[in-house]
């Protein structure tokens, strides 16, 4: 019932230049981006399907996401922010861990229905 109204509401550009800026002062008073984060880096590792995607990652990503977790831990346990300059900007706050999230959860669903087949003797 709601993947029609949320297509709806996605394709209507009126709704969507509307919502643009709530959802920007939304991310911003979240204040990940203060620290240097990214939005896949605030999804808890925590789930089997998170956990083989990250697995999938490259090293060079794989190190800076532990980068960013760490320095980010840091300027926490001091209370501190990053300069402004530092902060990270909506054009590189990409979705690099979700792509991989839905291979891995689409995997898992053909893993769980091929498991679950019931042979049929004619």
């Amino acid at each position: 019932m709601l993947a029609p109204i949320a297509r709806t509401m996605e394709a209507n550009g009126l709704f969507r230049a509307m919502c643009r800026p709530l959802a920007n002062t939304w991310v911003n008073l979240a204040g990940y981006r203060r620290l240097g984060l990214r939005y896949d880096d605030l999804l808890t590792e925590e789930t089997p399907v998170i956990q083989e995607a990250i697995s999938r990652l490259n090293r060079e990503e794989i190190d800076l996401r532990n980068y960013r977790h760490r320095r980010a831990f840091q300027l926490s346990l001091s209370h501190q922010e990053l300069p402004s300059s530092e902060w990270t900007k909506a054009k590189d706050d990409v979705k690099y861990l979700q792509p991989l999230i839905a291979e891995v959860s689409q995997e898992y669903a053909e893993r769980d229905a091929f498991n679950s087949m019931r042979a049929v003797r004619k």
